[in-house]
C-alpha cells in the first residue's frame, strides 16, 4: 500500500491513549488496539479493567495479544512518514539562528547533525557518508551546534566527553589519564543530568518565588482597592458631616442677622411712634399760635378783651424732656450667638460622628444564628434561629459539653478568630438581658461569672432601668435613652468590643485592650421569664433594618 494512502488514514495508526503512532500495538478482546505500555499503565492505575474506547468492562485482566498484521502496517506507516519528513527536510533552508551545513556551497541547507571528529555540521545529503561508510560510522554525531571547536579540548584536540567535579571543568579522555587521574571525573552526560535536575529544581523554586510575588501583588492591589473604598466612604461621610455643620453655621448666622434686624426694627417703630405724637402736638400748637397771633394784632380793645376770654385752652402736651429713643445695644449679641452655635455644633458634631462611626462598624455585619446545642434547657429558640426567650419550663435535653446548664443563655453558631464583625440584637419590651461575645473555652456548667477574666465581654440590663458593663466589678452605665436595639462590634486584632444604641446612633460602652487568643462566639441571655414580666424575646435583627 502506498505511503500516501496511510497518511490519508493517519488517525487509524494513532493510539487513543497517548495520541501518538502505535508502539508495539496489542489487541484486547473487544477488538480495539493500543500501545502495549499504554494499556498496561492504564489498567495499573485503574480499579477496573475496561476498554478506553468502548468502555467494555472485563471481570479479569485480559491477556494482551500482539496484532501482527496491524504491527506491520504501523511499521510501513512509520517508514512512509519518515520518508515524507526526509523528503521535505531536504528542501528546508538554513534560517537565522539555525546551524547551516558546512559542506553546502551557495545556498546553505539546515544541518541535521554535527560531527565532533570532523568538527563540521552536515545537512541530510552530506550526512549520508557518516551513516553508511564504516570508517565514518565510528565518528560521534550530536545535534547540530555552532562553534564546534569549543567542544574540543584545546590541549589534546579531543572531544570534551567528561566532567571533572574536582576542578569543575569539562575534560577529554587524555585529560583524565594525564592531568586529572586522581580527580572525581564522571561522564559528561551524568553531570549534565545532575545539573539539569538542579536547574529544574532551581527553576521550580524561582517559579514558586515568582508566584508568591504575583500573589503578593494581587494582595497589595486588593489592599489598595479596599483602602480606596474606605477612603471614598470616609470622604462621603466627611462631606456629609461638614455639610451638616456648614448648614448649622449658616442657620446660626441667619438667626444672628434676624435677631439684630428685629431689634433695629423695634427701635425704628418706637421712634416712629414718638415722631408721630410730636408731630400731632406741633400741629395743635401751630393752630393755637396762629389764633393767638391774629388776636394780638387786633387794635379793637373791646374785641381783644372779649376774645381772650373765649380763646380755647391750650391743648395738653407731654413733657418730652426725659423722653428719648434708646439705641439698641448689640454688645455681646455675636458672642452669645457664637457660644450658642458652638454648643449646637458640638451636639451636632457628636451626633454626626456617632452616626458615621455606627455606619462604619455596620459594614462588618455578619449573619448570626443561635446554636441549639448550647442553649439552656429552659430557653425556647425560634425555627430560624433568630429569637430566644425563657419560659421557666425545663426541657429534657442531652447535657452535652457545649450546653449551658446553670444560666439561661445561648451562643451563636458562628465563631470568629480574626478580623472584625458586627451584629444587632433587639431588646424591646424586656426588663433583663445580657448581650455580647464569649470565648470558646468558657465554663458552661453551673453558675457562671460574666467578666473578661472569665471569657465574657457583655453588657446587661437589670430591673428595667439599670444598665451595666459586666466588668469586675461591674460599671454602671448612664444612658440618655433606653436602647431598643443594641449593636455589638468586635475588632479581634485591636482587642476591642463595642456596644451601640442603634436607634440613637450612640456608643454605649467599649472594652479595650483585650487580648483574644481563641475563637469568639456571639453570646445571648434573655434572663428568666420572671412570671411573664420578662417574656419578650431577644431578636437578632438584620443590620440596617428598623
Amino acid at each position: 500500500m502506498a505511503a500516501a494512502n496511510y497518511l490519508r488514514f493517519e488517525d487509524q495508526f494513532l493510539c487513543s491513549i497517548c495520541l501518538d503512532v502505535f508502539t508495539h500495538p496489542v489487541s484486547i478482546p473487544c477488538g480495539h488496539n493500543f500501545c502495549k505500555n499504554c494499556i498496561n499503565e492504564h489498567w495499573n492505575t485503574s480499579d477496573r479493567y475496561l476498554c478506553p474506547m468502548c468502555k467494555k468492562v472485563f471481570n479479569t485482566r485480559p491477556e494482551l495479544h500482539i496484532n501482527t498484521l496491524f504491527s506491520e502496517m504501523v511499521v510501513q506507516f512509520r517508514q512512509s512518514a519518515q520518508q515524507k519528513t526526509s523528503s521535505s527536510s531536504e528542501q528546508q533552508l538554513s534560517k537565522p539562528g539555525e546551524v547551516p551545513c558546512d559542506v553546502c556551497t551557495g545556498t546553505k541547507l539546515r544541518a541535521l547533525k554535527s560531527c565532533l571528529v570532523c568538527l563540521a555540521s552536515y545537512c541530510e545529503t552530506h550526512l549520508e557518508p557518516h551513516l553508511t561508510a564504516s570508517r565514518l560510522k565510528r565518528h560521534q554525531l550530536i545535534d547540530p551546534v555552532e562553534n564546534l571547536e569549543d567542544r574540543m579540548c584545546t590541549k589534546h584536540d579531543k572531544p570534551l566527553e567528561l566532567f571533572c567535579k574536582t576542578d569543575q571543568t569539562c575534560v577529554c579522555m587524555l585529560c583524565l589519564v594525564l592531568d586529572h587521574k586522581m580527580h572525581d571525573v564522571v561522564p559528561l552526560k551524568e553531570e549534565y543530568e545532575g545539573k539539569k535536575a538542579e536547574l529544574g529544581k532551581t527553576e521550580a523554586e524561582i517559579q514558586q518565588m515568582i508566584q508568591k510575588r504575583r500573589l503578593k501583588i494581587q494582595e497589595i492591589k486588593h489592599s489598595v482597592d479596599l483602602s480606596e473604598e474606605d477612603a471614598d466612604r470616609e470622604i462621603a461621610e466627611g462631606v456629609q458631616v461638614f455639610t451638616a455643620l456648614k448648614e448649622s453655621v449658616e442657620r446660626g448666622q441667619a438667626n444672628l442677622i434676624d435677631s439684630i434686624k428685629e431689634k433695629q426694627k423695634t427701635t425704628e417703630k418706637q421712634a416712629e411712634a414718638f415722631i408721630k405724637e410730636l408731630e400731632q402736638e406741633i400741629s395743635e400748637l401751630t393752630k393755637r399760635r396762629t389764633e393767638v397771633e391774629q388776636l394780638s394784632r387786633s387794635k379793637d380793645q373791646l374785641h381783644l378783651l372779649q376774645s381772650v376770654q373765649s380763646l380755647k385752652a391750650a391743648p395738653p402736651t407731654k413733657d418730652w424732656t426725659e423722653v428719648s429713643v434708646h439705641t439698641s445695644s448689640y454688645k455681646g449679641t455675636v458672642v452669645k450667638a457664637v457660644a450658642q452655635l458652638e454648643e449646637t455644633l458640638s451636639k451636632e458634631m457628636k451626633k454626626l460622628v456617632a452616626e458615621a462611626e455606627l455606619k462604619r462598624v455596620q459594614q462588618y455585619a455578619v449573619d448570626v444564628t443561635l446554636d441549639p446545642d448550647t442553649a439552656h434547657p429552659c430557653l425556647i429558640l425560634s425555627d430560624d434561629g433568630k429569637q430566644v426567650n425563657d419560659n421557666d419550663v425545663w426541657k429534657n435535653l442531652p447535657n452535652n459539653p457545649e450546653r449551658f446548664s446553670g444560666c439561661a443563655c445561648v451562643l451563636g453558631k458562628q465563631s470568629f478568630s480574626s478580623g472584625r464583625f458586627y451584629f444587632e440584637v433587639q431588646e424591646k419590651g424586656k426588663t433583663d438581658w445580657n448581650v455580647g461575645v464569649a470565648r470558646e473555652s468558657i465554663n458552661r456548667k453551673g453558675v457562671i461569672s460574666l467578666s473578661p477574666e472569665d471569657g465574657y465581654w457583655t453588657i446587661c440590663l437589670r430591673n428595667g432601668n439599670e444598665y451595666k458593663a459586666a466588668t469586675s466589678p461591674p460599671v454602671s452605665l448612664s444612658l440618655k435613652s433606653r436602647p431598643q436595639k443594641v449593636g455589638v462590634f468586635v475588632d479581634y486584632e485591636d482587642g476591642v468590643v463595642s456596644f451601640y444604641d442603634v436607634d440613637a446612633a450612640a456608643l454605649i460602652y467599649s472594652f479595650t485592650g483585650c487580648c483574644f487568643t481563641e475563637k469568639l462566639f456571639p453570646y445571648f441571655s434573655p434572663e428568666r421569664n420572671n412570671g411573664g414580666k420578662n417574656s419578650a424575646p431577644l431578636i437578632i435583627s438584620p443590620v440596617g433594618v428598623n
